[in-house]
């Protein structure tokens, strides 16, 4: 489903690129011409507007379908794996417990302070 709304979609704008380039426009643009075409240029101009007008309606519905197709499979998930020790996790992976005592923050600091200084550094703060 998502991939026909995709090429819906890039049809869409193909076509919407082409309507807008085709407008008269201050400086000329592509739609500047004679006046020996099948429309008179008042015709054209809303006829074209009008066009890019649907098409920039029917780019923004394909939009949000595509925006939320894309966020109807996500699962809310936590970024901390918190699940309890006792649950057994698939592909016999253990589980991530938090530490108990301590921060991310303590838990940097620990290793940064493991490591042996490669080089002249810049004095710290206490």
């Amino acid at each position: 489903m998502q991939t026909v709304i995709i090429v819906i979609h890039l049809m869409i704008v193909s076509v919407l690129i082409g309507a807008v380039l085709l407008q008269k426009s201050e400086g000329g643009g592509l739609g500047m011409g004679g006046g020996a075409g099948f429309m008179s240029s008042r015709g054209t101009a809303n006829l074209l507007t009008r066009t890019t007008a649907f098409l920039a309606a029917v780019f923004f519905v394909t939009s949000m379908a595509l925006a939320y197709l894309a966020g109807a499979d996500r699962k809310p998930s936590s970024i901390l794996g918190t699940a309890p020790a006792t649950q057994s996790q698939p592909g016999g992976a253990t589980p991530v417990v938090p530490p108990t005592s301590g921060g991310v923050l303590d838990t940097l600091k620990k290793v940064d302070e493991q490591q042996a200084p490669s080089g002249p550094q810049a004095p710290r703060s206490q």
